[in-house]
């Protein structure tokens, strides 16, 4: 890809109210932790600039409220998203089990494509020690799903890092081939079209 190609994308962050998803965003924007967070009220939007394989992502992340009442207003800002971070909170069982319900709102939101739709999943506040979600229990969903998965701690940032990091490799080379499929099914001839161009 060219090397001064600059791509803009959408990120989606979800999950249940008070798993921490503010927290993890802002570690990743900003490198900054703090203990107490306001609730997000609908959603709101970061930015981030970096450089992935000699191309240049502009991230637009967004920060999504978790209250079961604001869920279907929420859910309007899935919409032509290109990936998204479903999180859950490791001693909160509720918030795992509702994976399910996120994952499917999302995917309804979505245009269907070739491709899956990129989405990786955070287990947070593995720092805390009434942990309620098993390791494996959370791995063995994952699995099922196909979805990548990172236990984190609040205050850490190394698998923040990895997560956001094979999130965009994945978009990226998701649009990459989107972008290719494209432009070579436009510059393709069916036999109509190519006897046409051949008659006088």
């Amino acid at each position: 890809m060219n090397p001064n190609k600059k791509v803009d994308l959408k990120l989606i962050i979800i999950g249940a109210l008070g798993v921490g998803k503010t927290s993890l965003l802002h570690q990743y924007v900003h490198k900054t932790f703090y203990e107490d967070y306001q609730t997000t009220l609908g959603a709101s939007i970061l930015s981030k600039v970096i450089i992935l394989d000699d191309t240049t992502l502009k991230l637009q992340i967004w920060d999504t409220g978790g209250q079961e009442r604001f869920r279907s207003m929420v859910s309007t800002f899935y919409k032509g998203s290109d990936g998204c971070i479903l999180t859950f909170d490791v001693t909160d069982l509720e918030s795992f089990e509702a994976l399910d319900t996120w994952r499917g709102d999302v995917l309804a939101k979505t245009i269907p494509m070739e491709q899956s739709y990129p989405m990786v999943v955070l287990g947070n506040k593995i720092d805390l020690a009434d942990r309620q979600v098993p390791q494996e229990v959370a791995q063995g969903w994952c699995k099922e799903k196909n979805l990548g998965h990172w236990g984190v701690s609040r205050r850490g940032r190394v698998n923040v890092i990895h997560c956001y990091s094979l999130l965009n490799t994945t978009i990226l080379l998701r649009y990459q081939s989107i972008l290719e499929n494209y432009l070579t099914d436009s510059i393709k001839l069916s036999p109509e079209d190519q006897a046409r161009r051949g008659c006088c």
